[in-house]
């Protein structure tokens, strides 16, 4: 059985809704992963941003212009009054559940409750229109499956053991049609999967009862070898090993979440990424395969500041760098790459909340300097120190661009330029011209 994923723009009105389900519907049994409808998702965010500031006038607003939309696809999507009525129904029993939460103590718990309604109604209509169209479907509620423990951490026996039994108990269904990103918590409230959203979902899902393939469909056809809003002539990578993907999206690949794959990597089930705009574009295909000898494409991630701990004194001394990666953890801040020299060290963040107290703790060693507004320039594909020459081919494109940083080694999968982010558009293309059009590469 395949699992396939549809996200927000997927279905994201009435004629969206239907070439999902043309796409779906091809008398083989799958599951199938809906995020809410395009928009829904902020809508209900700012509506319970309203209630926390006791504003239920703009709350009202909101939500009314959130349910005349959805009327007018409704309008749109059935033939028949009864499943237009049906689905008119729910529609707005859901958001009447919305509107209880306007009148009372408003918290984080409200919240989530909230934003779950867009992919229970996203999952209620489509399969509604499906069944109008005659088609065997059964509605599964993550709710009742999808489970997070008290670590955050999916809960794979609890959501394989429960997604099973409602398998067999509907198990002469073509079609299961199920909710992504929202779960349940170790103590039964309801809750979302945060990373990844409705991706994960299908991955988890995928791992859970070891799908032959998890289907991931978006807007664009597959995994491009570098960003086509700035590099002209990009095309979809065929092939990408979990590593090699994972890479990708951590360093600024939008089009998949870099932790969403790994239920399927260690399950060993190729994922797959396909463009509900195109379905006969072949996509990308993600396994654990290695392509050997080969760039696979480039990625950039933005919104970087680069910090630099220079301490003749102390970086020698035992427990230095310990004492430095401590200071990142104290204030939960990640660190993407990192260079040391035999006095300085140098490392770049994604997250400057907590940058001011960082730095007054890392002057307690040394002498510290920032870089702000910088970028990431990440090359992946087969860079095992053994494939001579590679390394040579991404530093020679970079020739003209200024380079903050360079990281190799860390990965067999990647060689990563920090640069400013003004440099970003020509060093992917600089790029592309060495590892993708240049005839000797």
């Amino acid at each position: 059985m395949k699992v396939l994923k549809f996200g927000g723009t997927s279905v994201g009105s009435a004629q969206r809704i239907k070439n999902v389900a043309s796409i779906v519907c091809d008398q083989e049994q799958k599951i199938v992963v809906l995020s809410a409808m395009a928009g829904t998702t902020n809508s209900l965010v700012e509506i319970s941003e309203c209630f926390h500031k006791k504003d239920p006038e703009k709350a009202n607003a909101v939500l009314s212009s959130l349910e005349q939309a959805y009327v007018n696809h409704i309008e749109e999507l059935y033939r028949s009054d009864v499943y237009k009525e049906k689905a008119m129904q729910y529609m707005l029993e859901r958001f009447q559940h919305v509107w209880s939460f306007s009148n009372m103590p408003f918290s984080v718990f409200d919240e989530k409750e909230i934003l779950v309604q867009g992919e229970l109604i996203s999952t209620f209509l489509m399969a509604c229109y499906l069944e109008e169209q005659g088609v065997e479907v059964a509605l599964l509620p993550a709710l009742n499956f999808m489970r997070i423990t008290v670590d955050n951490e999916p809960d794979m026996e609890y959501i394989s053991k429960h997604l099973k039994v409602l398998l067999e108990q509907n198990k002469e269904a073509e079609i299961y049609i199920t909710q992504g990103f929202i779960c349940r918590n170790a103590y039964g409230s309801i809750d979302n999967l945060e990373r990844g959203g409705s991706d994960y979902t299908a991955s988890l899902i995928g791992a859970a009862i070891q799908a032959e393939e998890i289907q991931i469909w978006t807007d664009i056809d597959g995994m491009h070898n570098n960003d086509p809003r700035f590099v002209e002539g990009t095309k979809p990578v065929d092939q990408l090993n979990f590593e090699e993907a994972a890479e990708l999206a951590y360093f600024g690949a939008k089009i998949l979440h870099p932790t969403c794959i790994l239920p399927a990597k260690f399950a060993g089930i190729p994922v797959r990424l396909l463009n509900t705009l195109d379905p006969s574009a072949k996509g990308t295909i993600i396994n654990n395969e290695m392509e050997s000898g080969k760039i696979k494409a480039i990625a950039a991630k933005d919104g970087i500041t680069a910090i630099r701990i220079v301490s003749s004194r102390m970086l020698l001394a035992s427990g230095f760098m310990s004492k430095v990666f401590n200071i990142f953890d104290t204030f939960n801040t990640s660190i993407d790459m990192i260079t040391t020299s035999e006095v300085g060290v140098s490392m770049s963040i994604d997250n400057p909340t907590h940058l001011n107290e960082i730095i007054g703790e890392l002057k307690k060693y040394g002498t510290v300097d920032i870089d702000r507004d910088m970028c990431i320039i990440c090359v992946v594909g087969d860079l095992r120190w053994g494939n001579i020459g590679y390394e040579s081919l991404t530093t020679d494109a970079m020739a003209s661009v200024p380079v903050r940083m360079i990281s190799y080694g860390g990965s067999f999968h990647n060689i990563s330029f920090l640069i400013r982010s003004c440099d970003k558009e020509k060093a992917l293309q600089e790029l592309s011209k060495k590892l993708f059009n240049d005839p000797k590469a």
